[in-house]
């Protein structure tokens, strides 16, 4: 490994950890003043991307049993966040939806999260902006061609 290669690797590493954990401890916090779990927030975060879906699905999703997923969907029902829908197609069909309230909910806790991104950028001066616009670009691009 060259030595230019690995200042980047442990760069990279670096602001990997800085961000997750940032990020965790935000996420963290939003768990505690929802009052929802990890399981609750990972459904609700399931649905605002894949709406429409079934318990099974969500529970292939979060690598649980079915009726683990379905204990933790029924608990969002009933608190207003996930609603069982109607499939025109197949009345046998229930697919799980947010509610306005759900969406609300994860819309928030995405916001929140994007406002330590927008302080931090905002430190930045223009140049550098530019660089770790430049960087991150290059960075994202090949991460996406090596998952493909």
């Amino acid at each position: 490994m060259s030595p230019i290669h690995a200042r980047l690797a442990e760069v990279i590493r670096e602001w990997a950890q800085v961000f997750m954990h940032r990020s965790g401890r935000d996420f963290k916090c939003f768990m505690a003043e929802t009052g929802l779990t990890f399981s609750q927030v990972n459904v609700l975060m399931f649905l605002f991307h894949q709406e429409n879906c079934g318990v099974s699905e969500i529970g292939q999703r979060m690598g649980v049993s079915s009726a683990a997923a379905s204990q933790a969907v029924e608990r969002l029902v009933q608190m207003g966040m996930v609603e069982r829908r109607q499939d025109p197609t197949d009345r046998r069909s229930h697919p799980l939806g947010l509610t306005e309230k759900g969406h609300a909910l994860i819309r928030a806790g995405i916001n929140a999260r994007s406002l330590w991104i927008e302080e931090l950028t905002r430190s930045l001066s223009q140049e550098q902006q530019e660089l770790v616009i430049s960087a991150l670009t290059i960075l994202t691009s090949a991460a996406r061609e090596m998952n493909e």
